[in-house]
């Protein structure tokens, strides 16, 4: 990875502590041009992260949105959250989850809160001080609205310099799942990076208080592309960009499922949601996104074959054991950093960063549950820089998204709005 933040002395410091398809692929001809037409209607919101902040992450609630963002702070960074009330149209103050001068800053490997029930869970990147790419996962949640946090906690015990990040985090009735990509194995040249999880003893849960061992969900993945989860029909699934022999790195799903002859549950082997049949000889940056309800599952990505530039999304009505024909969503440029939402009847939101004759927007496309989409809409200007990020998106309430993106201008700024979903679907 690069971008990386100047190595410092580790420290940190939480609030408990000091602080406490289309069956086909759509023609290009019928996409339509992203005229201030197609716009939709929308509400730029004021909100709590200071100059020079980025990389926002979005949950849901059942009271409106959570934004987590990284921002300058007196000691060197922190992580700072803020709620957003869906019927009083207003953030809360933000508390700081992490602070200190030891984080792991990147553009593209970024700190998340997720709201699980009554509690909130976070993650962020710590270096370990022995290079650039030393560097682990550190865990905390909050039983108090983000108030106070717990002692961070290390999911990995391996004890390398090595990288360990781009973390997703999945609630089941056992616990919290982390998965992270794992480069233990990278200390020997030419090893690989492997994707890992491991249940989190959180208080309360059937597993309070004994941490499940880390497991190898894929023990040869991409090297820096996220990875995403859900819970789809009771079943938890990764999704993530696998790395095949030829350099072959498509998008694919594992679930954790109980063996057929009743013996102890595992990750299944990897399979691709789509065989793009990718061969890139380097990480491309640009992972999955995953969105479930119920069995429906949606995933979201962008892929080049033979140069070919696209964002696909494609979905299952079986919990990720098997996926329908990719369908198309992009105009032609587009530069991935895909998110995705589903909505009640199982159709899906996708939106992505795209090339247009007047510079990068972030698009969006509302696909039905059968595979037909609706029209391109531009939500917001971008930049095709690093530093722009990925642009996030959640659900506030029954008729409201809300998107999160970092505007890299002046140093660089998050910014949010809210848009209506009524009449995003197809006219």
């Amino acid at each position: 990875m690069t971008d990386a933040s100047t190595s410092r002395t580790p420290r940190v410091r939480t609030r408990a502590h000091a602080l406490s398809a289309s069956a086909g692929l759509l023609a290009l001809s019928v996409l339509l041009s992203c005229s201030d037409d197609a716009r939709a209607p929308a509400g730029n919101l004021e909100n709590p992260a200071a100059a020079g902040s980025g990389q926002p992450f979005l949950t849901t609630d059942e009271e409106g949105v959570w934004m987590s963002w990284t921002e300058p702070a007196e000691e060197g960074h922190r992580v700072a959250v803020s709620h957003y009330d869906n019927l009083a149209n207003r953030w809360s103050a933000p508390q700081t989850v992490a602070a200190g001068d030891g984080f792991f800053v990147n553009w593209a490997d970024f700190p998340s809160v997720q709201a699980v029930g009554d509690r909130l869970v976070a993650h962020w990147l710590w270096r370990g001080g022995q290079g650039t790419y030393d560097y682990g996962v550190r865990l905390s949640w909050s039983e108090d609205r983000g108030t106070t946090w717990s002692e961070p906690w290390t999911p990995h015990e391996d004890g390398t310099p090595t990288e360990h990040g781009f973390v997703s985090i999945l609630e089941t009735g056992e616990g919290v799942w982390a998965a992270w990509l794992d480069g233990r194995a990278m200390i020997e040249p030419g090893g690989p990076m492997a994707v890992r999880a491991r249940l989190l003893p959180l208080p309360g849960s059937e597993a309070e208080g004994v941490a499940g061992a880390e497991t190898v969900v894929d023990a040869r993945s991409c090297e820096c592309c996220q990875t995403d989860a859900v819970v789809a029909g009771g079943v938890p699934v990764l999704a993530f960009r696998d790395r095949a022999e030829g350099e072959v790195r498509d998008i694919h799903v594992s679930r954790w499922m109980a063996s057929a002859d009743g013996g102890e549950p595992a990750w299944t082997p990897s399979v691709p949601v789509h065989d793009d049949g990718w061969v890139i000889g380097g990480c491309p940056v640009n992972g999955p996104a995953m969105a479930a309800r119920d069995d429906r599952v949606a995933v979201a990505w962008f892929t080049a074959p033979e140069g070919n530039a696209r964002v696909n999304v494609a979905f299952s009505d079986d919990a990720a054991v098997s996926f329908g024909l990719p369908v198309r969503v992009d105009m032609g440029q587009p530069i991935g950093r895909t998110d995705v939402l589903m909505l009640d009847d199982g159709s899906a939101i996708v939106t992505w960063l795209e090339r247009t004759a007047e510079g990068t927007v972030i698009l969006s496309r509302w696909v039905s549950a059968n595979g037909v989409a609706g029209d391109p809409r531009t939500l917001a200007d971008s930049d095709a820089a690093r530093a722009s990020g990925f642009p996030r998106i959640a659900r506030l309430g029954p008729e409201r998204l809300m998107l999160a993106w970092t505007d890299p201008a002046g140093g660089g700024q998050v910014r949010a709005a809210v848009f209506n979903l009524d009449g995003w679907e197809m006219p």
